[in-house]
Protein backbone atom coordinates (compact mmCIF):
# COMPACT_ATOMS: atom_id res chain seq x y z
CA UNK A 1 0.00 0.00 0.00
CA UNK A 2 0.96 3.66 -0.33
CA UNK A 3 2.24 5.36 2.79
CA UNK A 4 -0.97 7.33 3.31
CA UNK A 5 -4.73 7.10 2.90
CA UNK A 6 -5.66 10.54 1.61
CA UNK A 7 -8.27 9.31 -0.86
CA UNK A 8 -9.97 6.07 -1.87
CA UNK A 9 -7.89 6.50 -5.03
CA UNK A 10 -4.86 5.49 -2.95
CA UNK A 11 -6.19 1.92 -2.87
CA UNK A 12 -6.48 -0.73 -5.56
CA UNK A 13 -8.85 -3.70 -5.67
CA UNK A 14 -6.33 -6.19 -4.27
CA UNK A 15 -5.49 -3.92 -1.34
CA UNK A 16 -9.17 -3.47 -0.56
CA UNK A 17 -9.75 -7.23 -0.65
CA UNK A 18 -6.80 -7.73 1.71
CA UNK A 19 -8.09 -4.96 3.97
CA UNK A 20 -11.56 -6.55 4.18
CA UNK A 21 -10.06 -9.98 4.87
CA UNK A 22 -7.94 -8.57 7.68
CA UNK A 23 -10.94 -6.63 9.01
CA UNK A 24 -13.01 -9.81 9.21
CA UNK A 25 -10.22 -11.60 11.09
CA UNK A 26 -9.70 -8.77 13.57
CA UNK A 27 -13.44 -8.57 14.20
CA UNK A 28 -13.73 -12.34 14.68
CA UNK A 29 -10.74 -12.58 17.00
CA UNK A 30 -11.45 -9.49 19.09
CA UNK A 31 -10.25 -9.01 21.80
CA UNK A 32 -7.72 -11.84 21.58
CA UNK A 33 -5.89 -10.73 18.45
CA UNK A 34 -2.27 -9.63 18.31
CA UNK A 35 -0.99 -6.21 19.47
CA UNK A 36 1.06 -5.06 16.44
CA UNK A 37 1.02 -1.38 17.43
CA UNK A 38 2.70 -1.97 20.80
CA UNK A 39 5.06 0.91 21.46
CA UNK A 40 3.57 3.04 18.67
CA UNK A 41 1.86 6.40 19.21
CA UNK A 42 -0.66 8.03 16.85
CA UNK A 43 -1.54 11.73 16.82
CA UNK A 44 -5.23 12.49 16.27
CA UNK A 45 -5.32 15.96 14.71
CA UNK A 46 -8.96 17.08 14.72
CA UNK A 47 -10.25 20.41 13.41
CA UNK A 48 -13.84 19.11 13.61
CA UNK A 49 -15.67 17.53 16.56
CA UNK A 50 -16.42 13.81 16.38
CA UNK A 51 -18.01 10.90 18.21
CA UNK A 52 -17.53 7.81 16.00
CA UNK A 53 -14.27 8.82 14.34
CA UNK A 54 -12.46 9.79 17.53
CA UNK A 55 -13.70 6.89 19.64
CA UNK A 56 -13.14 4.21 17.00
CA UNK A 57 -9.60 5.39 16.25
CA UNK A 58 -8.63 5.78 19.91
CA UNK A 59 -10.19 2.45 20.88
CA UNK A 60 -8.69 0.72 17.84
CA UNK A 61 -5.19 2.00 18.55
CA UNK A 62 -5.51 0.89 22.17
CA UNK A 63 -6.80 -2.57 21.18
CA UNK A 64 -3.81 -2.99 18.85
CA UNK A 65 -1.43 -2.13 21.69
CA UNK A 66 -0.66 1.49 20.81
CA UNK A 67 -1.41 4.87 22.30
CA UNK A 68 -3.23 7.93 20.94
CA UNK A 69 -2.74 11.64 21.58
CA UNK A 70 -5.78 13.79 20.76
CA UNK A 71 -4.93 17.25 19.46
CA UNK A 72 -7.84 19.71 19.28
CA UNK A 73 -7.97 22.89 17.15
CA UNK A 74 -6.81 24.86 20.18
CA UNK A 75 -3.75 22.64 20.58
CA UNK A 76 -2.37 23.23 17.08
CA UNK A 77 -4.26 25.76 14.98
CA UNK A 78 -3.36 24.15 11.65
CA UNK A 79 -2.26 26.77 9.12
CA UNK A 80 -2.84 29.59 11.62
CA UNK A 81 -0.70 29.23 14.71
CA UNK A 82 1.67 26.97 12.79
CA UNK A 83 1.97 25.91 9.16
CA UNK A 84 0.72 22.49 8.08
CA UNK A 85 4.23 21.71 6.83
CA UNK A 86 5.80 22.42 10.22
CA UNK A 87 3.13 20.41 12.06
CA UNK A 88 3.67 17.42 9.74
CA UNK A 89 7.46 17.53 10.03
CA UNK A 90 7.43 17.90 13.82
CA UNK A 91 4.87 15.16 14.43
CA UNK A 92 6.97 12.88 12.23
CA UNK A 93 9.76 13.17 14.81
CA UNK A 94 7.64 11.91 17.68
CA UNK A 95 4.78 9.65 16.60
CA UNK A 96 4.17 6.71 14.28
CA UNK A 97 1.14 8.02 12.41
CA UNK A 98 -1.27 10.94 11.97
CA UNK A 99 -5.06 10.63 11.86
CA UNK A 100 -6.49 13.95 10.67
CA UNK A 101 -10.09 15.19 10.57
CA UNK A 102 -10.06 18.55 8.83
CA UNK A 103 -12.13 21.10 6.96
CA UNK A 104 -10.11 21.44 3.75
CA UNK A 105 -8.92 18.45 1.72
CA UNK A 106 -5.79 20.45 0.87
CA UNK A 107 -4.77 20.21 4.54
CA UNK A 108 -4.72 16.40 4.35
CA UNK A 109 -2.72 16.56 1.13
CA UNK A 110 -0.16 18.88 2.74
CA UNK A 111 0.14 16.71 5.83
CA UNK A 112 0.80 13.67 3.65
CA UNK A 113 3.29 15.58 1.49
CA UNK A 114 5.49 16.71 4.36
CA UNK A 115 5.06 13.89 6.90
CA UNK A 116 7.43 10.92 6.81
CA UNK A 117 4.88 8.78 8.69
CA UNK A 118 1.47 7.47 7.55
CA UNK A 119 -1.33 10.04 7.32
CA UNK A 120 -4.96 8.89 7.40
CA UNK A 121 -7.80 11.06 6.14
CA UNK A 122 -10.41 10.75 8.88
CA UNK A 123 -12.63 13.26 7.01
CA UNK A 124 -12.14 16.27 4.79
CA UNK A 125 -14.57 18.41 2.83
CA UNK A 126 -13.94 16.32 -0.30
CA UNK A 127 -13.69 12.72 0.95
CA UNK A 128 -14.37 10.43 3.90
CA UNK A 129 -12.50 7.23 2.92
CA UNK A 130 -12.60 5.57 6.35
CA UNK A 131 -16.40 5.80 6.40
CA UNK A 132 -16.70 4.36 2.89
CA UNK A 133 -14.43 1.42 3.74
CA UNK A 134 -16.52 0.54 6.78
CA UNK A 135 -19.74 0.90 4.78
CA UNK A 136 -18.75 -1.37 1.92
CA UNK A 137 -17.27 -3.90 4.32
CA UNK A 138 -20.68 -3.92 6.04
CA UNK A 139 -22.43 -4.61 2.73
CA UNK A 140 -19.93 -7.35 1.87
CA UNK A 141 -20.35 -8.88 5.33
CA UNK A 142 -24.13 -8.98 4.82
CA UNK A 143 -24.23 -10.36 1.28
CA UNK A 144 -20.86 -12.08 0.87
CA UNK A 145 -20.48 -10.42 -2.53
CA UNK A 146 -20.91 -7.16 -4.42
CA UNK A 147 -22.26 -8.87 -7.52
CA UNK A 148 -25.87 -8.43 -8.59
CA UNK A 149 -26.54 -5.80 -5.93
CA UNK A 150 -28.01 -2.35 -6.44
CA UNK A 151 -26.64 0.24 -3.97
CA UNK A 152 -28.39 3.62 -3.94
CA UNK A 153 -27.28 6.87 -2.30
CA UNK A 154 -29.93 9.56 -1.87
CA UNK A 155 -29.16 13.10 -0.74
CA UNK A 156 -26.26 15.53 -0.90
CA UNK A 157 -23.34 14.68 -3.20
CA UNK A 158 -20.93 15.28 -0.35
CA UNK A 159 -17.61 13.84 0.84
CA UNK A 160 -19.19 10.54 1.93
CA UNK A 161 -20.95 10.16 -1.41
CA UNK A 162 -17.72 10.79 -3.34
CA UNK A 163 -15.76 8.19 -1.39
CA UNK A 164 -18.56 5.67 -1.73
CA UNK A 165 -18.69 6.20 -5.50
CA UNK A 166 -14.93 5.77 -5.86
CA UNK A 167 -14.90 2.64 -3.71
CA UNK A 168 -17.98 1.12 -5.36
CA UNK A 169 -16.33 1.52 -8.76
CA UNK A 170 -13.20 -0.32 -7.62
CA UNK A 171 -15.24 -3.08 -5.96
CA UNK A 172 -17.53 -3.39 -8.99
CA UNK A 173 -20.62 -2.62 -6.92
CA UNK A 174 -23.47 -1.09 -8.93
CA UNK A 175 -24.14 2.30 -7.35
CA UNK A 176 -26.78 4.90 -8.19
CA UNK A 177 -26.95 8.43 -6.79
CA UNK A 178 -30.02 10.69 -6.55
CA UNK A 179 -29.42 14.31 -5.59
CA UNK A 180 -30.97 17.68 -6.48
CA UNK A 181 -29.64 19.53 -9.52
CA UNK A 182 -26.49 21.42 -8.64
CA UNK A 183 -25.61 19.12 -5.75
CA UNK A 184 -24.23 16.17 -7.73
CA UNK A 185 -20.84 14.77 -6.56
CA UNK A 186 -19.53 14.77 -10.14
CA UNK A 187 -20.99 13.93 -13.49
CA UNK A 188 -21.23 10.22 -14.16
CA UNK A 189 -23.79 7.81 -15.45
CA UNK A 190 -26.21 6.64 -12.79
CA UNK A 191 -26.30 10.06 -11.11
CA UNK A 192 -29.95 11.11 -11.24
CA UNK A 193 -32.10 13.96 -9.96
CA UNK A 194 -35.12 11.71 -9.33
CA UNK A 195 -35.03 9.74 -6.05
CA UNK A 196 -37.94 7.47 -7.07
CA UNK A 197 -36.24 6.41 -10.28
CA UNK A 198 -32.94 5.80 -8.49
CA UNK A 199 -34.30 3.73 -5.61
CA UNK A 200 -36.32 1.27 -7.72
CA UNK A 201 -35.32 -2.33 -6.93
CA UNK A 202 -32.54 -1.20 -4.55
CA UNK A 203 -30.93 -3.82 -2.29
CA UNK A 204 -29.28 -1.18 -0.07
CA UNK A 205 -30.15 2.49 0.28
CA UNK A 206 -27.95 5.11 1.97
CA UNK A 207 -28.43 8.71 3.04
CA UNK A 208 -26.55 11.39 4.96
CA UNK A 209 -27.23 14.82 6.43
CA UNK A 210 -28.23 17.56 3.99
CA UNK A 211 -26.02 20.24 5.56
CA UNK A 212 -22.60 19.13 6.75
CA UNK A 213 -20.38 20.87 9.29
CA UNK A 214 -19.33 24.19 7.81
CA UNK A 215 -22.58 24.54 5.83
CA UNK A 216 -24.78 25.76 8.69
CA UNK A 217 -25.64 29.02 6.90
CA UNK A 218 -27.10 27.00 4.02
CA UNK A 219 -29.28 24.78 6.19
CA UNK A 220 -32.67 26.46 5.69
CA UNK A 221 -32.15 26.70 1.94
CA UNK A 222 -31.06 23.06 1.75
CA UNK A 223 -34.05 21.84 3.80
CA UNK A 224 -36.39 23.14 1.10
CA UNK A 225 -34.35 21.90 -1.86
CA UNK A 226 -33.73 18.43 -0.44
CA UNK A 227 -37.20 17.81 0.99
CA UNK A 228 -38.29 15.52 -1.92
CA UNK A 229 -35.19 13.40 -1.21
CA UNK A 230 -36.17 12.47 2.35
CA UNK A 231 -35.77 8.76 3.00
CA UNK A 232 -39.26 7.91 4.28
CA UNK A 233 -41.69 5.02 4.15
CA UNK A 234 -43.20 6.15 0.85
CA UNK A 235 -39.85 6.41 -0.95
CA UNK A 236 -38.68 3.09 0.54
CA UNK A 237 -41.76 1.40 -0.96
CA UNK A 238 -40.09 1.58 -4.38
CA UNK A 239 -37.05 -0.40 -3.17
CA UNK A 240 -36.91 -4.19 -2.88
CA UNK A 241 -38.72 -5.71 0.11
CA UNK A 242 -36.16 -6.08 2.87
CA UNK A 243 -33.93 -3.36 1.43
CA UNK A 244 -31.21 -2.47 3.94
CA UNK A 245 -30.94 1.11 5.20
CA UNK A 246 -27.63 2.87 5.87
CA UNK A 247 -26.63 6.24 7.33
CA UNK A 248 -23.15 7.26 8.45
CA UNK A 249 -24.54 9.27 11.41
CA UNK A 250 -25.20 11.60 13.11
CA UNK A 251 -28.74 11.50 11.75
CA UNK A 252 -31.32 14.27 11.83
CA UNK A 253 -34.59 12.38 12.18
CA UNK A 254 -37.36 14.18 10.35
CA UNK A 255 -34.97 15.77 7.86
CA UNK A 256 -32.97 13.47 5.56
CA UNK A 257 -34.57 10.36 7.09
CA UNK A 258 -37.64 9.61 9.20
CA UNK A 259 -37.48 7.92 12.57
CA UNK A 260 -39.59 4.96 11.40
CA UNK A 261 -37.10 4.25 8.60
CA UNK A 262 -33.81 4.63 10.46
CA UNK A 263 -35.14 2.76 13.50
CA UNK A 264 -36.74 -0.03 11.44
CA UNK A 265 -35.54 -3.67 11.50
CA UNK A 266 -33.93 -3.14 8.07
CA UNK A 267 -31.63 -0.43 9.39
CA UNK A 268 -27.97 -1.45 9.71
CA UNK A 269 -26.61 1.91 10.86
CA UNK A 270 -25.20 0.43 14.07
CA UNK A 271 -23.42 -2.29 12.08
CA UNK A 272 -21.79 0.45 10.03
CA UNK A 273 -20.73 2.27 13.18
CA UNK A 274 -19.33 -0.92 14.72
CA UNK A 275 -17.33 -1.71 11.60
CA UNK A 276 -15.59 1.67 11.68
CA UNK A 277 -13.52 0.24 14.54
CA UNK A 278 -12.54 -2.94 12.71
CA UNK A 279 -11.78 -1.49 9.27
CA UNK A 280 -9.67 1.29 10.77
CA UNK A 281 -7.67 -1.18 12.83
CA UNK A 282 -6.93 -3.16 9.67
CA UNK A 283 -6.03 0.05 7.83
CA UNK A 284 -3.56 1.15 10.51
CA UNK A 285 -1.92 -2.27 10.48
CA UNK A 286 -1.52 -2.19 6.71
CA UNK A 287 -0.19 1.37 6.58
CA UNK A 288 2.37 0.67 9.29
CA UNK A 289 3.47 -2.56 7.59
CA UNK A 290 2.19 -4.90 10.31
Amino acid sequence: MKKDLVSIRDLNKKEIEELFSLTARLKRDRPKHEKPLTGKVFALVFEKPSLRTRVTFEAGIFELGGSAIYLSPQDIGLGKRESVKDVAQNLSLWVSGIVARVFAHQTIEELAKYATIPVINALSDYEHPCQALADLFTIYERFGTFRNLKFVYIGDGNNVCRSLMLLAEICELEMWVATPKGYEPHKKSKVLNDPVEAIKDADVVYTDVWASMGQETEKEKRLKIFNPFQLNKELMSYAKPGCLIMHCLPAHRGEEITAEVIDSPNSIVLEQAANRLHTQKALMMQLTGQ
